[in-house]
């Protein structure tokens, strides 16, 4: 019944961030947030659309639905698992690398710069942007290559950099993230309807603000690779450039003061919050008392440890945790995982190692049904977890260390794999205690 029960509430929080209901909602303004869409979409003579992100297909199809005839440009950037045909649609899809770039990805932006030079001040940009769209859309900035973002890229995930990190230097090595995606529209109006997968939904770091405005710099660039300790090992090219923009010889990201944001609207439709509050109704309707947790932030083997200890300590029975954000995992040995799977066998190897036989039930998870680069949404957990992992001679602590998670689950039959979302709000933890 555990395992039935954290896949139901997993599936209801992701209902709850449906693109294509998002977008339709945003167009009818029904909440005081996008009571001003439905009057700058009928203002505008032309429209052009650019959707970027693992929901780009859905949030562009609703999006072309509503504007209809007006629609003189669309271009969907997504996952290539997601890239298929779509019958009478005029929206061009295109697939970009994810969470690495590649070539597909920068043939992707310059698709997208192409169309954007055919807009004039008085018609619309709609961008719709959604977890994933930093590597999907890229355009090195000038002097820049793709393998030299390839290459700061790769080594700041295995440095364990956040996504705020992340992103902070990615803007940096970029010509259209940071608010600068603004300087090819032309002038036109420009509304950005946002699926965040940022804690916190900082605009300036989802999809690395490519319509927001950057309150990032140069030198905070280089202080990030620094450290992460990955500055020594950048490319030259690389470190050329955040110096010479220290220096002031290259102009910096879109700012606040910038006149360019005067004519663009950033409405966040949908975010973790959402979910976890269609998570949090679901386990109610299944008859749990809903306990909501802490963000989720951190080094995943690090918060596994405070949440074994969060855990035990709720007395309520027939409890569901809920939980939602975003951990880093800094990768040691040659293992297969992602940040939710790690999370999922920290929390067990703590609770085994405090003695404390909590009745536990979990499931970590990321929302977009892709936990780093293995084909698992994450990892399911029991209270025979660590019994069943002896009996087939796996230390789950040596797992840990070695960030073998996928292997260790695999074997336990307790990965959980869902296939992409179409949808991603970062990650959720869902814990059933005492029931």
């Amino acid at each position: 019944m555990a395992r039935g029960h954290l896949t139901e509430i997993y599936r209801a929080a992701i209902a709850g961030v449906d693109p294509a209901l998002l977008v339709r909602r945003t167009f009818e303004g029904r909440s005081p947030v996008t009571q001003s869409v439905p009057p700058i979409v009928a203002s505008a003579p032309r429209t052009f659309l650019l959707a970027i992100g693992k929901a780009a297909r859905a949030m562009a199809l609703e999006a072309e639905r509503q504007i209809g005839d007006r629609l003189v440009g669309a271009l969907a950037v997504e996952p290539e698992s997601l890239t298929e045909v779509v019958a009478h649609s005029r929206i061009r899809f295109a697939s970009g690398s994810h969470p690495i770039p590649d070539v597909r990805s920068e043939a992707a932006a310059d698709a997208a710069l192409a169309m954007l030079s055919e807009a004039r001040r008085d018609d619309l940009v709609i961008v719709a942007l959604s977890g994933g769209a930093s590597a999907l859309f890229v355009k090195p900035a000038a002097g820049l290559k793709l393998a030299d973002k390839i290459a700061v890229t790769e080594a700041l995930l295995r440095a364990g950099a956040p996504i705020r990190e992340l992103n902070l230097v990615r803007k940096h090595l970029s010509a259209v993230k940071g608010g600068q995606l603004l300087r090819a529209a032309n002038g036109a109006r420009v509304l950005t309807l946002i699926l965040s997968d940022v804690p916190g939904n900082d605009l300036g770091s989802i999809g690395s603000g490519v319509t927001a405005a950057d309150a990032t710099t140069f030198a905070d660039a280089i202080a990030v690779m620094k450290r992460r300790k990955v500055w020594g090992r950048a490319p030259e090219a690389v470190r050329d450039r955040l110096e010479r923009g220290v220096a002031g010889e290259i102009g910096e990201t879109i700012k606040a003061a910038d006149p360019l944001l005067s004519r663009v609207t950033n409405i966040v439709i949908g975010d973790n919050e959402l979910a976890l509050a269609a998570a949090e109704a679901k386990a109610r309707a299944l008859g749990y008392t809903v306990v909501r947790g802490a963000p989720l932030k951190g080094e995943a083997d690090d918060l596994g440890r405070s949440l074994a200890s969060y855990v035990t300590s709720i007395k309520a029975s027939n409890a569901c945790v809920v939980l939602g954000g975003e951990t880093v995992v800094t990768v040691r040995g040659r293992g297969k995982g992602g940040r939710a799977q790690q999370l999922a066998l920290a929390l067990v190897v703590a609770l085994e190692e405090s003695g404390h036989g909590a009745k536990l039930a979990a499931l970590s998870a990321g929302t977009d049904g892709i936990d780093g680069p293995t084909d698992a949404a994450g990892a399911m957990i029991f209270d025979d977890t660590i019994k069943r992992a002896r009996a087939q001679s796996m230390d789950a602590a040596d797992v840990q260390r070695r960030c073998d998670a996928y292997n260790f689950f695999l074997e336990l039959g307790d990965l959980f794999i869902t296939g992409p979302t179409g949808t991603n709000v970062s990650d959720i933890f869902i814990g059933l205690l005492n029931s």
